[in-house]
C-alpha cells in the first residue's frame, strides 16, 4: 500500500531545491539523506527525465534525497538530479511516498499506523457488524476514528479504550462500545 508522506509545493531558489509539505507524523525516519522516495505526480509527469550523473533516474523510479533543511514548517529538499529551478518546476504537485511494506510495526502493542486501522469492521461487543473504519482524524485531545456506518453515513467515534477495547489487526476488525447516541450525533 502507498503511504503518500509529503508533496512538492513548488520549486525555492535556483538551483533546484524544492519547497516539501511533510504529511507523515514521522517526518525524520522519511526524510534522511540518502533515502530514495517514490514520487507520484498528480498532474503531467515532466517530459524530460530526472537525471542525476547521467543515470537517467526517471521520477517513477523514486527521488534520492542529496540535502534537506527544516524551513517555516515545511522542509526545503534537494533532490539527485534536480539541478536547476526548470527542473524543479516540472516537480510541482509531484506526491512523495514510501511503501507499508517498508514501515516497521510500533514497539507498543496500544500503538497502530494509520493504514493498520483503515478498513478494519467495526463491531459491537456481540460480534454485530457495525461498519467500517475509513479514516483516521488526528485531534487534539485524542484520535478519531472515522467509521462508516452500514446504513452509509460516517460518524466519529474517538479512539480510546473506554469506547475502543479491541484492536484486532489480524482478524479486520474493532470492537466498539460506543455510549448511548454517540452515533445520533
Amino acid at each position: 500500500m502507498r503511504l503518500v508522506v509529503g508533496q512538492i509545493v513548488r520549486p525555492h531558489g535556483i538551483r533546484g531545491e524544492v519547497v516539501v509539505e511533510v504529511t507523515t507524523d514521522a517526518p525524520g525516519d522519511r526524510f534522511v539523506v540518502g533515502s530514495v522516495l517514490a514520487a507520484d505526480p498528480t498532474g503531467p509527469v515532466p517530459t524530460a527525465p530526472v537525471t542525476g550523473n547521467g543515470n537517467g533516474r526517471a521520477l517513477s523510479g523514486g527521488l534520492l534525497i542529496e540535502a534537506l533543511r527544516p524551513h517555516q514548517g515545511r522542509l526545503i529538499v534537494a533532490f539527485e538530479g534536480v539541478l536547476d529551478r526548470n527542473t524543479a518546476e516540472a516537480l510541482r504537485g509531484v506526491r512523495l511516498w514510501v511503501d507499508s511494506a517498508d514501515i516497521a510495526e510500533p514497539d507498543d502493542p496500544d500503538e497502530f499506523n494509520d493504514f493498520q486501522l483503515i478498513g478494519l469492521y467495526a463491531v459491537d461487543t456481540a460480534g454485530q457488524r457495525l461498519g467500517e473504519v475509513v479514516r483516521i482524524e488526528h485531534g487534539p485531545a485524542a484520535d478519531l476514528l472515522v467509521v462508516r456506518l452500514t446504513e452509509g453515513r460516517d460518524v466519529l467515534v474517538p479512539f480510546v479504550r473506554a469506547i475502543v477495547p479491541t484492536v484486532d489487526v489480524k482478524g479486520g476488525q474493532v470492537v466498539l462500545t460506543p455510549p448511548e447516541g454517540l452515533f445520533d450525533i
